[in-house]
C-alpha cells in the first residue's frame, strides 16, 4: 500500500464529509462529526441511505458488545438511567471481564466521544491510524473542547503523535501490516491482551486496501492474542460483475486499489479467512440482506421519508457489494449474544 497510502488516508476525509450530510439530514445523530469536517458538502439519497445502513449495523454490534452479560445497551436502559464508565462485566465463569474497543484503520470516526457523552465507554478505547492521520485528529481534539473534554484531566503524549488519555482513550499510530509494531503500539496505549478482557475490533473498509497476506497476518494475531474476541469488518465483496468491476476500476481511477478483494471476493471467503486464522465462529451478510432483515424496522421507517428516493435499483446493487463479516472467539463464555439478529421487514 506504499504507494497508495495518501489516496487511501484521503477516503477517510470524503466518508467523513458524507456521514455529515447524512448528520445534517437526519438519519442520526452524531454532534462531533462536524468537528471533523472543513467543507462540508451534501451528498445524494443513495449515499445517505448507504452510510446510515452501514451506520446502523455497525451501531448495533457495538451495542450488543457493551451489553455483554447483561449490562444494559441504549435502548435497553431505563428512563433517566445513565450507567456509567463500563469497566468490567462477570464472565459466565463469574470473574471479572473488562471490555475494551480496538478500532483499526479508524481515521475520523467519533464513536468514542459519542459512547463516552453516552456513558457507555468500554474500560478501554483504541483507535490506530497511519501516523499522517494520527497527528491530525490529535490536533483537531486538542483544538476542540467539546472533543478534549471527554479526555478527561490526564492526557500523556504517545510516540507517533498519538495520546493515552485518563478516560481510557487512546490514539495511536502504526502500520497494520507490521504486526510486532503494532502490537507494541497497543502496548504502549494500554492495550489489555490479559484472559480477563473481551475486545470488539472495528475495521472498516482497511482489509480490503491491504495485501491478502498481510490482512491474513493481521486477523491470525488478533485470533492469537485475544482469548475473547469479535472482529467486525465491513468492506467490498463481488469483484467479478458488471457492477462490482465497475466498482473497482472507479477506486482504482482514484489511486485506491481493493488490493485484497480477489483474496476474500466472496461471502463465504470472507467466512473462512476468520476460520482458517483462528476464530471459532464467523459470519458475512451483504448489506442489501442487513437493512432488510437485520436493522431495526423503526428506523428504516424513520429515515426512508426523509428523501425523495428513485434510485433503487443502484441501491440494491452497491448494496450487495458491500457486506459486513465478523469473527468469533470466546473463551469467556460471554459473546453468546453478538451477531446479527433478524428484524425482517417489507421494503
Amino acid at each position: 500500500m506504499a504507494g497508495n497510502e495518501k489516496y487511501v488516508q484521503a477516503t477517510n476525509d470524503d466518508a467523513t464529509v458524507s456521514k455529515l450530510s447524512c448528520v445534517t439530514k437526519g438519519y442520526f445523530q452524531d454532534p462531533f462529526v462536524k468537528l471533523f469536517v472543513r467543507r462540508p458538502s451534501r451528498r445524494s439519497p443513495v449515499i445517505h441511505r448507504g452510510y446510515f445502513a452501514r451506520w446502523a449495523a455497525l451501531q448495533q454490534l457495538v451495542d450488543q458488545f457493551l451489553a455483554v452479560n447483561g449490562a444494559a445497551s441504549k435502548e435497553d436502559k431505563a428512563p433517566g438511567d445513565r450507567g456509567g464508565q463500563q469497566e468490567s462485566r462477570e464472565s459466565a465463569a463469574g470473574s471479572e471481564v473488562s471490555l475494551q474497543i480496538i478500532s483499526l484503520g479508524a481515521g475520523f470516526d467519533t464513536l468514542f466521544f459519542r459512547l463516552q457523552t453516552e456513558g457507555r465507554a468500554p474500560h478501554r478505547f483504541i483507535e490506530v491510524d497511519f501516523q499522517e492521520v494520527v497527528v491530525k485528529k490529535a490536533a483537531i481534539i486538542n483544538a476542540k473542547p467539546e472533543l478534549a473534554a471527554c479526555l478527561g484531566p490526564d492526557v500523556t503524549p504517545l510516540e507517533g503523535g498519538g495520546l493515552r488519555s485518563s478516560t481510557g482513550y487512546s490514539l495511536v499510530s502504526a502500520d497494520l501490516r507490521d504486526t510486532e509494531k503494532l502490537h507494541q503500539a497497543l502496548t504502549a496505549a494500554g492495550a489489555d491482551f490479559g484472559p480477563n478482557t473481551a475486545t470488539l475490533f472495528l475495521c472498516e473498509c482497511v482489509l480490503i486496501y491491504m495485501d491478502a497476506p498481510s490482512s491474513d497476518r493481521l486477523v491470525a494475531w488478533a485470533a492469537e492474542r485475544f482469548g475473547t474476541a469479535a472482529f467486525v469488518i465491513y468492506e467490498q465483496i463481488r469483484p467479478d460483475d458488471a457492477f462490482g468491476q465497475q466498482m473497482i476500476q472507479n477506486l482504482e481511477a482514484r489511486g485506491c486499489p481493493l488490493l485484497g478483494i480477489r483474496a476474500t471476493p466472496t461471502l463465504d471467503a470472507k467466512e473462512k479467512r476468520f476460520l482458517d486464522s483462528g476464530f471459532q465462529q464467523s459470519k458475512a451478510v451483504d448489506m442489501d440482506v442487513i437493512y432488510s432483515q437485520h436493522i431495526d424496522p423503526q428506523l428504516i421507517r424513520k429515515i426512508e421519508p426523509l428523501e425523495i428516493f428513485d434510485e433503487f435499483e443502484e441501491w440494491h446493487l452497491m448494496q450487495e457489494h458491500y457486506c459486513i463479516a465478523y469473527g468469533i472467539k470466546d473463551a469467556l463464555g460471554v459473546l453468546h449474544n453478538f451477531g446479527f439478529r433478524d428484524h425482517s421487514h417489507k421494503m
